[in-house]
């Protein structure tokens, strides 16, 4: 090969590069710069990944920010007085600075003591847990922080397992840049779960202490805090040792992390629990029936769940302010269940309230029933078994006593034989002191239902359903459908003073049959009790002495139609009854709440009135969300009268009933009580009107009526339609039991008339005849010749006249021991504006 040949020879030639493109040209070809470049794009793909599996569908953690716990809803009665809470679970909120600061010290101590340093995740104590799982083969559970926790709880879920530990520790990692600490820790004390049934600290403080917050003392505090590892584990009445030594722990730590001194430490540890016994949720004791049916109308307002929506009933925090009256609650709750007992008395014993298998422990088998009593000094209790001659009977707080063969010899309804030996074990009784034992008593098994309602606004005050709600939950004020009676008859005879009727028109009290067709024949009516016809009468008489007979014949007069168009413009019915004459009888079917309802129309001068038993409710946050159109009323609160002119409320209400003729009706009613079927009621010495009513059978007894300020109602019957005997009447059962309430629901009130609409014309009349008269003036005395019967205008009846018999009575009657001084004339307006108006 000749020199210079390079055949052989490869040559390699490279173009220079200069700038940034050099730079990164050299760095190429550098093994550590390959090195990084690998594990960047692995980084990128593991974060590509993680976000994949365990960041894409993340909740976002800005609805932390608005996050609102669920909370129980709250009921109020009239005058503000918190009375109930529907609620699943125990819970109150608090701000932050509502905690006191050693209680949030001995949660730090005891779940996360570097809370206030770390950015959300426990680095070190992650890679623990996870090799601990590993190592075990079982899923990481522990180490995690506050803020983990509440990632949890609010976001994530229970599942325990990796990957939720991983969207655990990333959702932290976020809370801490949207959050502060102080936000942090008020979402984690009062959403975590501390058993009985408690979600949050302030819950837990009432569940475990029977405490508010801030009455806990610093053991106390150490105690609550060891709670989140788990409630079970440290529950005071099974693990009592185990959680005196976790509590101290709590202690030590705090110590050790300089919340409490040496001395607050040796005071606290030689403390013990402290706890009270785990409770069934008490039962309020105020309206029971009344607070279910604000419980009804809510869930179908606003629904059940937070799924339903924001203002859920047990999770929306709702604040409800009812029209309950306490104290008028009180009275009648008190008052029916008296009349059914005087009812009931006599009858023998009535047997078990109910009966459950014992199976293992009796007091948890009982309190499963959920059954109860707040008459007086009855209690109900549950049999567990005989000794001798008496037996074992325990109650629901654990206690246990004896009923002895002579507290319990009453005979057995309907099958004879005494009480006591027909009792069994799981039996649950109604029993009272007596002695140092118990004696059995009866619930009755008549029932009956009570409503009260003002008449100025349709506000219910008070309600009651039966005997007691934790044993006959069925509210019969308001979902019995029972015949009315003869309570109907009012309503009858204001269609007929629509038709032009009035109360002096003569009304003959005689047979009257009707051709019901061929199938049915003819159909005669008949007095109650048979009673004999007294011939032509007024109306006012028919009605106040409750004339079957001459209330058919007014509805014949009339026509059907208009009566039970107007029983259903009231509200009696929702569909309109028949148009037959059984049932201006009161044949229809009816509830307590619509007939107190339909008196109260009459007494608002015929204008509708919606019965209601929720004033307003407001959210958590103190907005009105119902009614819709609810206003506040400005300046009602204040302390003084600022010089203006009263306020005068728009009625926008609808005419249901002519004004006059409703009006009439209302003064016609004052005479049952003064003169007829309700005479019982007059030494109430007040402005009453009102009708009794008693079904076929008889099978219920009723009373309706009231003041002008308050309208009650109420019967009483067998569930199943019982003969309650022939004695039975609406005037001496229904009606006492009215009376029972109204001495001291009445009691302080104002003596008012029943006002009446522009137009009545208040006529003296003589009240056999319905005549007008001139020649006397009504008296005191409910039996006067003479009374004040109201008129619509150019209706009044003629002048009658009164014989020498009636003129010399009505003189020696207004003859005093003196000899009487000449009376001066006197006009109907004299004499109204002395007794202090008719308005």
């Amino acid at each position: 090969m000749a020199d210079g040949d390079t055949s052989g020879e490869t040559v390699r030639i490279r173009r220079g590069l200069s700038g940034v493109h050099g730079f990164f040209g050299q760095l190429r070809r550098r093994w550590w710069f390959r090195v990084l470049a690998v594990l960047a794009l692995l980084a990128g793909i593991g974060i590509l990944l993680l976000w994949l599996l365990f960041a894409r569908n993340l909740p976002s953690v800005d609805a932390l920010r608005t996050y609102e716990p669920p909370l129980p809803t709250n009921v109020r009665s009239a005058d503000g007085t918190p009375i109930h809470s529907y609620a699943r679970e125990r819970r109150v909120q608090l701000s932050f600075p509502e905690y006191p600061k050693l209680l949030v010290g001995a949660f730090l101590s005891a779940e996360d003591k570097t809370f206030f340093e770390h950015h959300g995740v426990d680095f070190p104590g992650l890679v623990r847990a996870a090799y601990q799982g590993i190592t075990s083969g079982s899923t990481p559970r522990g180490t995690s922080t506050i803020t983990q926790q509440v990632a949890k709880n609010l976001l994530v879920g229970d599942e325990a397992s990796y990957v939720r530990k991983a969207k655990e520790g990333i959702l932290a990692w976020k809370m801490e840049d949207t959050l502060s600490k102080e936000q942090i820790l008020e979402l984690y004390l009062n959403s975590i779960e501390l058993g009985r049934n408690a979600g949050g600290v302030a819950a837990a403080s009432e569940a475990y202490f029977g405490k508010e917050l801030e009455q806990l003392t610093l053991p106390q505090m150490a105690y609550l805090a060891i709670l989140p590892k788990g409630p079970a584990n440290y529950d005071p009445d099974r693990h009592m040792d185990r959680a005196l030594e976790r509590r101290n722990w709590v202690l030590g730590q705090m110590l050790a992390n300089g919340y409490i001194d040496a001395s607050q430490h040796a005071d606290a540890v030689a403390a013990p629990l402290g706890t009270v016994r785990r409770q069934t949720p008490k039962f309020e004791r105020v309206g029971g029936y009344f607070i279910e049916e604000v419980r009804r109308q809510l869930l179908g307002k606003f629904g059940e769940k937070s799924d339903s929506g924001p203002y859920s009933v047990y999770q929306g925090g709702l604040w409800v302010r009812t029209s309950l009256d306490p104290r008028l609650q009180g009275f009648a709750q008190k008052a029916l269940r008296d009349g059914l007992l005087r009812y009931d008395r006599a009858r023998g014993w009535s047997g078990p309230l109910a009966h459950k298998e014992i199976g293992g422990s009796w007091l948890q088998t009982f309190l499963n029933t959920n059954i109860g009593l707040d008459y007086e000094d009855w209690r109900a209790a549950i049999v567990i078994a005989r000794d001798g001659d008496s037996w074992e009977i325990g109650f629901d707080n654990g206690q246990t006593s004896r009923l002895p063969r002579s507290g319990a010899l009453m005979p057995v309804r309907g099958k004879g034989g005494e009480a006591f030996s027909a009792i069994q074990p799981g039996d649950i009784l109604a029993v009272a002191p007596a002695g140092g034992a118990w004696s059995l008593r009866s619930v009755p098994k008549v029932s009956g239902g009570m409503v009260v309602e003002d008449p100025r606004t349709g506000r219910v005050l008070a309600m009651q359903g039966g005997f007691d709600s934790r044993i006959q939950s069925f509210n019969r004020a308001t979902q019995a459908m029972r015949q009315p009676g003869s309570t109907i008859k009012p309503l009858v005879y204001a269609a007929a003073m629509e038709r032009g009727l009035t109360p002096a028109t003569i009304v003959v009290d005689g047979p009257f049959c009707v051709w019901q067709g061929a199938n049915l024949g003819q159909k005669c009516f008949r007095n109650f009790g048979n009673m004999r016809s007294a011939g032509p009468k007024t109306l006012r008489w028919g009605v106040e002495q409750s004339r079957n007979l001459m209330t058919v014949q007014v509805a014949n007069r009339i026509g059907m139609e208009p009566v039970v168009d107007l029983i259903q413009r009231v509200g009696v019915t929702k569909n309109k009854f028949p148009p037959y004459l059984s049932y201006a009888l009161g044949a229809g079917e009816t509830t307590v709440q619509r007939m107190v309802n339909a008196y109260s129309i009459l007494v608002n001068h015929g204008r509708a009135l919606d019965p209601t038993v929720i004033d307003f409710v407001q959210d958590r946050h103190g907005q009105v969300i119902w009614p819709e159109n609810w206003r506040a009323c400005d300046g009602c609160n204040a302390r003084d009268w600022n010089g203006g002119a009263m306020p005068r409320p728009i009625r926008r209400a609808r005419q249901l009933v002519d004004p006059m003729s409703a009006y009439q009706i209302v003064h016609i009613t004052e005479g049952v009580i003064q003169r007829g079927t309700a005479t019982v009621l007059r030494d109430l010495d007040r402005p009453l009107m009102g009708k009794t009513g008693t079904t076929n059978g008889p099978t219920d007894v009723w009373f309706v009526g009231g003041a002008a300020q308050m309208i009650a109602g109420l019967y009483l019957g067998y569930d199943s339609p019982t003969n309650l005997g022939g004695y039975a009447q609406g005037g001496s059962i229904a009606a006492p039991i009215f009376k029972q309430f109204a001495i001291p629901a009445f009691e302080g009130m104002d003596k008012l008339p029943f006002t009446a609409p522009r137009g009545i014309r208040m006529v003296r009349i003589d009240r056999a005849s319905g005549r007008k008269v001139s020649g006397g003036w009504p008296s005191n005395d409910p039996l006067s010749p003479i009374i004040w019967e109201a008129f619509k205008p150019e209706v009044e009846p003629r002048r009658g006249r009164r014989t020498m018999e009636q003129e010399e009575a009505q003189k020696a009657k207004a003859v005093t021991p003196k000899a009487a001084p000449k009376a001066e004339r006197q006009s109907d307006s004299d004499f109204l504006q002395r007794e202090g108006g008719i308005y």
